[in-house]
């Protein structure tokens, strides 16, 4: 089963999402410019939300270069030995290195790994239990310097199942360390887009020293700005579409892609419950958490105006992004939110009519759209925690 959500929110002035240049990150669609966030960054701050956090509990992941600094550190707690545990980091800094090879310490003193790695509770436990015997039977530091990173990657290698956690799950590793399995996200993001043309703007902005002008003497010298500067933003309202193949997800958390393992009904009920607590905190998360990219210049904290949720049987995911191929214009439909709403619902009908697209249940909170306002085939719900509740029973129920 595929779970799809779809959702239309508008954004005050902002810049969510920049690129290097500090302009707000645009594509062409439709042959006119638009907004866009990427996907990344809309994972990036799901995944890192509080919320997202709150439903995973400890079934959560990190992403870090420091895999030798958190094993050093265990290792230091377990008693190892300080000279030991320094060289035992310097080893692991060839870990997610083709041939294993070991970095220096940074300018801090600390050693880092050359990728940056999605690292579960279990894997972090694994190569602390392989450096814990390679310290212990090491006499000296010199002694454990010997050893290879290369060669220390490969005792590392996963042979079999390794639990992963749902964030991993949800949204996939790859890394070219043999110590870590590669994992197919089992959740697609689609870079959000604006449903109308967008035009960039500037905020020009300076800095005043507070006790400029205080001395009559000086109050001409010191005259205007300390600083001049200003920062691009625009205002959007965007489509977001994410696909979650539920499946997939399970799969991914019992072992049975890609290792083929059989498991018990307990154990696949198990985790059928942590996929459907995953897939309900990633709703929540997509609806409530904004990108934090310039929020402390703009403050654009809006919450969508129209959430879709559609449960279909087969793995055949369906973006709705070219309803807007022409852009929402404000007008006769009413203001750009209503318009959007409005070729939203036309787009939806017409594809679930003409092409036969299964799903059930389809799910709709649209808090800012007219009492009235109804997709053919789709229950209107009042709240987010009603939506929670059924999308997680269907999960539950696949």
């Amino acid at each position: 089963m595929l779970v799809e959500i779809h959702l239309l929110q508008n954004h005050s002035p902002s810049n969510l999402n920049r690129d290097d240049t500090g302009t707000p990150k645009e594509c062409v669609f439709g042959g006119v410019k638009r907004a866009r966030i990427s996907s990344q960054c809309l994972k990036r701050s799901i995944r890192r939300s509080e919320l997202f956090g709150e439903a995973l509990e400890n079934h959560l992941a990190t992403r870090t270069r420091r895999l030798p600094e958190l094993v050093a550190q265990r290792l230091k707690e377990e008693g190892v030995p300080d000279d030991l545990c320094r060289v035992a980091a310097k080893k692991l800094t060839g870990f997610g290195h083709g041939k294993g090879e070991e970095k220096e310490a940074s300018k801090t003193g600390h050693y880092e790994t050359r990728q940056t790695m999605f690292l579960t509770e279990a894997d972090l436990a694994a190569v602390t239990g392989l450096m814990r015997d390679k310290t212990s039977r090491a006499r000296t530091a010199a002694e454990l310097e010997k050893l290879k990173g290369g060669d220390l990657q490969k005792e590392a290698e996963q042979a079999g199942f390794r639990p992963i956690t749902a964030d991993v799950a949800l949204f996939g590793r790859m890394t070219t360390s043999e110590a870590f399995r590669d994992v197919e996200a089992s959740a697609q993001v689609a870079h959000a887009l604006s449903t109308h043309r967008v035009d960039h703007e500037f905020d020009y902005f300076t800095a005043v020293d507070d006790l400029q002008g205080l001395d009559e003497a000086e109050r001409e010298e010191d005259a205007g700005a300390d600083m001049i500067g200003d920062v691009e933003f625009n205002s959007a309202c965007f489509y977001k579409y994410f696909s979650i193949d539920v499946r997939g997800l399970v799969e991914n958390l019992t072992g049975v892609r890609p290792f083929r393992r059989e498991i018990s009904e307990e154990e696949r009920g198990l985790a059928a419950e942590l996929a459907a607590t995953a897939v309900a905190g990633m709703l929540e998360a997509a609806v409530r958490v904004t990108p934090s990219g310039k929020q402390n210049t703009f403050a654009a904290h809006q919450l969508p105006a129209l959430v879709l949720v559609e449960c279909r049987p087969r793995r055949t995911p369906v973006s709705y992004a070219n309803a807007f191929v022409e852009p929402a214009r404000p007008g006769r439909d009413g203001d750009l939110v209503a318009a959007s709403l409005k070729k939203l619902r036309e787009h939806v009908e017409k594809l679930t009519t003409g092409f036969n697209l299964e799903s059930s249940p389809r799910l709709l909170l649209a808090p800012e759209a007219p009492t009235d306002y109804q997709i053919d085939g789709v229950e209107r719900l009042a709240d987010l925690n009603t939506l929670r509740k059924r999308v997680g029973e269907a999960v539950l129920l696949a």
